[in-house]
């Protein structure tokens, strides 16, 4: 008899636990969703912002019109998120309180192509994705007939470029002209500094860096048109035509 007692107590305890979770999910899920909470995750210290606050958020509100938090599909907003192009990850998550949590971690840009008549950012996993209406992040133009195969090399020369402080200040686009063959745009613009290939680029351009400061930075920079840095252990100019020292001129 006491057993029978046991069991009806265990059942009645787990039947009104039950119609109290259910009242309580019912209740929860009516709740009108009190606030979007979007936070842009960053793993390093460049900033993005290809996604705002406003833009996520209305997003969010075309697709829960009902505004009540039993309508939120998470799992569709996080996977819709995740295919915004300049998303790299997203995570959706709703508190208790029915505060609604977006995590997202932008893309990155390494560089930017400029391909015929496409123009697209190229990310640190050499993964392409579009270039933004409403914003434009400052990096390394890169133009030519570049291959998918070359991105990860390219990434290497943007980041060389980047972390060394003469040339950040100096180059300020890559063309590729032909096959194998790239060139540097400097900033002044009265030569171009060709690569050849994409390898060896600590030698090219530390050998460029010590010609640059034991030679030309003592010589007219009109007097070249390009600087060739594509044979092994030289360094090869191209003397602009007509050229004419100043004290050649003043002779005249």
């Amino acid at each position: 008899m006491k057993n029978k007692w046991r069991l009806l107590k265990i059942f009645s305890t787990i039947i009104i636990f039950g119609l109290l979770m259910y009242f309580s999910l019912t209740r929860f899920n009516e709740k009108k969703m009190e606030d979007i909470l979007v936070h842009f995750v960053s793993s390093d210290d460049e900033k993005v912002y290809f996604l705002d606050e406003k833009r996520v958020i209305d997003f969010v509100k075309s697709k829960n019109p009902s505004g009540k938090v039993g309508d939120i599909d998470i799992p569709y907003l996080e996977k819709e998120i995740n295919h915004f192009p300049s998303v790299d990850s997203a995570n959706v998550y709703l508190n208790l309180n029915g505060k609604l949590h977006i995590d997202i971690q932008q893309r990155v840009p390494k560089f930017r192509l400029s391909k015929g008549d496409m123009n697209y950012y190229v990310d640190g996993d050499a993964q392409e994705f579009p270039t933004s209406p409403h914003y434009a992040h400052d990096v390394m133009l890169v133009s030519g007939n570049v291959k998918r195969t070359e991105y990860q090399k390219l990434i290497e020369l943007v980041d060389k470029i980047k972390n060394d402080t003469f040339s950040k200040k100096y180059y300020i686009g890559i063309v590729k002209e032909k096959e194998n063959n790239y060139y540097l745009i400097t900033q002044d613009g009265h030569f171009k500094v060709e690569l050849g290939d994409l390898h060896q680029l600590d030698y090219k351009l530390s050998g460029f860096k010590k010609f640059m400061e034991k030679y030309l930075m003592y010589q007219d920079p009109r007097k070249y048109t390009k600087i060739s840095l594509r044979f092994d252990n030289q360094i090869v100019t191209t003397l602009r035509k007509g050229y004419q020292p100043e004290e050649n001129k003043k002779a005249e």
